[in-house]
């Protein structure tokens, strides 16, 4: 019998997608033992922008949540996604910096390690490989994971050479990460025959969203194709911006004749717990409307659903919701000038945020922001395809090139720890402390600040009671 395995995805990238990472713990705590007995091949929970979200507005140690959901869920393997060189963070880190982190997500209980690179720069991920193997355990998977997209320079015999180089470095599953849900049935069955042959037993898993109305057609076809493990959500959080619902993929796969090893009771449980958890979000504004329907344009634009969120929470802090569609618009422009990187974090806020300037500052590149600039310098990698040359003329001048972003002089200073110690002084007590920091700064010492406060006042309220 054909096998079939779920990763679970509703406490990080189903409410990233549809509510831009404000799911508190204490939203989801009491359900975890349950979730512990629900069969999945793991539950995605860590990373992403669940790092930064608690860090910025949830008021939460992202170590302590994870220490927290590990403790409740010893049998499920804990997953998170990780930037590759850029973490968790927007910018490249040293490797030092890149292999403590490693070393602490897997030490705090994380599983499984999804590792990208927005540019399929697979040079950006072989630092948090090596280190996912030297610290890992017998329970430890890497997953080399690939960016999927659509362009004149994303083929299907460029993803085989991928998935063959990954194969080469070593990695123990490969993940195709479609963010924006572009791939369509057509294209899925191509890619996992041309790649399962490339690759033999391998287990592949595949993450699409349905933002644009495709997933479920995909991953069934994936599945008759081959696939190993799909990623879902559990049905109330699921579709829009979202990823599949978990219980729909159960019953269509079972019918099938598909083993999938989740329990039917304990699933329906985990999703009558998040019902009133979603209404609630959508009661106080949270989950925005347009996250939850979906739009086929996104087949253009190529946006993912974290992406529409944050593009969302962001033009309506700013009073200008109504430029949305134009905004909409004038990414795949973007997308262009820089030479088609896949929209995946860091590279869709840098593209979401520069087509949204553009249109409301009125001319394209008046202001142009400094990670823009920075992917010209190179400092994110290799773009997939040929950069606007009029653009790169504007950022480095004539004749301006990028540099190698793997300058060997940059990768090992300790520098970084360094600064964070004397930065935080008394306020940094763990490593986990100071790897805040050096991803965070900002959002990292107020939090920290905020922590020490909150001790003192316990403290003074208990020395009174006494």
């Amino acid at each position: 019998m054909k096998k079939v395995q779920f990763t679970e995805t509703v406490l990080r990238d189903a409410n990233q997608s549809l509510m831009a990472t404000r799911m508190k713990f204490e939203d989801f705590k009491e359900i975890l033992p349950t979730m512990d007995k629900a069969g999945y091949y793991s539950v995605e929970c860590w990373g992403g922008a669940t790092f930064d979200s608690c860090l910025r507005y949830l008021g939460e140690d992202p170590w302590e949540r994870l220490r927290k959901i590990r403790e409740a869920m010893p049998n499920t393997r804990l997953q998170m996604l990780l930037r590759g060189q850029n973490l968790l963070g927007y910018k490249h880190y040293h490797d030092d910096v890149v292999e403590k982190f490693v070393e602490l997500s897997i030490k705090n209980g994380i599983d499984v390690i999804r590792i990208f690179d927005a540019l399929n720069d697979f040079r950006n991920i072989k630092t948090a490989l090596e280190a996912t193997k030297k610290y890992g355990t017998d329970r430890t998977v890497a997953s080399g994971c690939i960016s999927y997209t659509q362009s004149p320079v994303h083929t299907v015999k460029k993803y085989v050479e991928m998935v063959k180089e990954l194969k080469a470095m070593g990695f123990d599953t490969i993940c195709f990460k479609d963010m924006a849900g572009t791939m369509s049935p057509f294209e899925a069955e191509s890619l996992i025959k041309g790649v399962k042959d490339a690759i033999g037993d391998m287990p592949l898993v595949l993450h699409t969203h349905c933002t644009t109305g495709m997933a479920y057609m995909t991953l069934t076809k994936a599945v008759e194709c081959g696939i190993d493990v799909i990623d879902t959500a559990t049905s109330c959080f699921s579709n829009g911006t979202s990823q599949a619902a978990t219980e729909t993929m159960f019953y269509a796969l079972q019918q099938y004749g598909v083993e999938t090893g989740l329990n039917e009771k304990v699933m329906n449980e985990v999703n009558d717990f998040f019902k009133p958890v979603k209404q609630k979000y959508i009661d106080n504004g949270t989950i925005n409307p347009k996250s939850m329907g979906t739009d086929s344009q996104a087949l253009v634009y190529k946006v993912p659903g974290g992406m529409l969120s944050n593009m969302i929470a962001n033009l309506k802090d700013m009073n200008a919701l109504d430029r949305f569609d134009e905004a909409l618009v004038e990414i795949p422009n973007v997308r262009k000038d820089l030479g088609y990187p896949p929209l995946v974090t860091p590279l869709s806020q840098m593209v979401g945020n520069q087509a949204v300037t553009n249109v409301l500052m009125g001319e394209r590149y008046k202001q142009i922001s400094n990670e823009i600039k920075n992917y010209f310098r190179g400092e994110y990698g290799i773009a997939p395809g040929e950069v606007s040359k009029e653009l790169q003329t504007k950022i480095l001048g004539e004749g301006g090139k990028p540099a190698d972003c793997r300058d060997e002089d940059k990768k090992r200073t300790g520098e970084e720890f360094a600064k964070a110690k004397e930065a935080l002084g008394e306020l940094c007590e763990t490593e986990e402390d100071m790897m805040s920091y050096i991803c965070f700064p900002q959002q990292a010492e107020k939090f920290l600040k905020e922590r020490k406060a909150k001790r003192e006042n316990i403290a003074k309220y208990t020395i009174e009671e006494i």
